[in-house]
């Protein structure tokens, strides 16, 4: 496989990042956490107008189910 540019150069994680994923491990999250995580990365990935916002997406996420 083709390395990636974006990695050129990355040698380890930072002790830092990898604190944070130690600390973290085991962690639950919620369904409602989960929820939120869904609703942020849809609005993140919308098209930028104004008429789509968090709370769209958050109205939008209760009317819509994939089976």
């Amino acid at each position: 496989m083709a390395d990636r540019k974006q990695f050129e150069g990355v040698t380890a994680p930072s002790l830092e990042l990898v604190n944070l994923l130690e600390k973290t491990r085991g962690v639950q999250i919620t369904e409602d956490e989960l929820q939120e995580q869904r609703i942020s990365f849809a609005f993140g990935n919308a098209l930028a107008t104004e008429s789509i916002t968090k709370d769209s997406v958050r109205q939008a996420s209760k009317k819509i189910r994939i089976r």
